[in-house]
């Protein structure tokens, strides 16, 4: 939502390099401050990551210049399915017991907010589920490079933003021929995004990668959309119908049900009586 309207005033793509350039920068500041690994390591993996992480996820930002913030959301974040199907294969993470639940009911959700009987723009609807395959994919790879290699999540994260934002540069420098028009509306949505949206946001992402299995990543996030939605139709105007009214209800359902099967899972034995 604050992307969109930070687009009201720049080109999508001088946007997301400002962004994303800027958010790399206040990451490498915290991490000389607290005296960190400076260097990019492992540096081709990084590279790679930060292809699919951050240089193709500008397509989500292509798409909500094209289309609906809340349509724009659901649509990326599809990105927990294809997590699912290619963590299956890849990394051994099957789904189990009541998170098969969870998934059917988050499924149902997206569905009927994203409404796919009634989509009119065709192209930001495929820039945003490309978006959301490539957060999918760059997801699975971060799970090899930590089986791999030791990394510093935050030093990782800035320099993939980092690199990864080159090809958004390029494609910028291209394409935007006025550049940004700036006020209070552009200068807020940008501090937003770089320190929020993008350094916080990243950081935080990969600690939860990190932490849990990929497919229980990605289906934690559907929380999001959700929040974009409602955020949309608060400050934009975008107002959902009942069905998706339904549909977030839906996933709401989803998230109680893979907590439940989380706590279930993880619950230990009963400690002796003393």
């Amino acid at each position: 939502m604050v992307m969109k309207i930070g687009m009201r005033h720049c080109d999508p793509f001088t946007f997301t390099a400002m962004r994303n350039v800027l958010g790399a920068l206040a990451i490498l500041l915290v991490v000389a401050l607290r005296r960190g690994p400076l260097r990019p390591k492992p540096f081709w993996w990084i590279i790679i990551f930060g292809v699919f992480q951050t240089s193709l996820f500008t397509l989500a930002a292509w798409a909500v210049s094209l289309g609906d913030a809340g349509k724009a959301s659901v649509l990326t974040y599809t990105m927990p399915f294809w997590i699912l199907l290619f963590a299956w294969p890849v990394l051994g993470e099957r789904i189990k017991g009541l998170q098969w639940a969870g998934v059917a009911l988050a499924l149902a959700g997206l569905i009927l907010i994203l409404g796919p009987w009634s989509l009119t723009n065709v192209w930001a609807s495929l820039m945003a589920v490309g978006a959301g395959v490539s957060w999918a994919i760059a997801a699975v790879l971060f799970k090899i490079i930590r089986r791999r290699h030791h990394v510093d999540l935050m030093s990782f994260t800035a320099w993939q933003t980092l690199f990864g934002s080159i090809p958004v540069i390029i494609v910028a420098l291209l394409v935007d021929d006025t550049g940004p028009v700036w006020n209070g509306e552009l200068i807020g949505a940008l501090v937003y995004n770089v320190i929020l949206a993008s350094a916080v946001a990243y950081v935080l992402w990969l600690y939860i990668l990190h932490s849990l299995p990929a497919g229980t990543a990605g289906m934690s996030s559907l929380i999001i959309p959700v929040v974009g939605f409602t955020a949309s139709w608060i400050q934009l105007g975008e107002r959902p119908d009942a069905t998706e009214a339904v549909g977030m209800g839906l996933i709401l359902l989803a998230l109680a049900a893979l907590a439940i099967w989380g706590l279930v899972k993880n619950r230990g034995p009963a400690p002796p009586p003393t």
